[in-house]
């Protein structure tokens, strides 16, 4: 040891200049069949139709466009039932909880 700081931090590395030897090893390429996934994969969007000319393009778009703000709209109102719901749930179980108030 020459008391130097790599020799304490790492007493079984070789010293500094002397000689490594390196083995090169040749690796084979291995192919690995998988199966079928087990958890089936969801279907497909399908295919917008082909655009054409212009004015087809427009209207393909104000068509794809309204198909989406309904079923945004769509999800809105689910969610507002839905909140509508869990909040009459809440209410009717905080009035069995709490029970008639007691006469003095």
């Amino acid at each position: 040891m020459t008391g130097r700081k790599d020799d304490v931090l790492q007493p079984d590395a070789p010293a500094v200049g002397s000689p490594v030897t390196v083995e090169i090893v040749a690796m084979e390429a291995v192919a690995v069949e998988i199966g079928p996934p087990q958890v089936p994969l969801p279907p497909r969007p399908a295919p917008f139709p082909a655009l054409r000319a212009g004015g087809d393009f427009r209207t393909a778009m104000q068509a794809r466009i309204a198909s989406f703000r309904e079923h945004q709209e769509r999800f809105e109102r689910e969610r507002e039932e839905y909140c509508a719901a869990t909040l009459t749930r809440l209410r009717a179980a905080i009035r069995d909880v709490s029970g008639p108030p007691a006469k003095k």
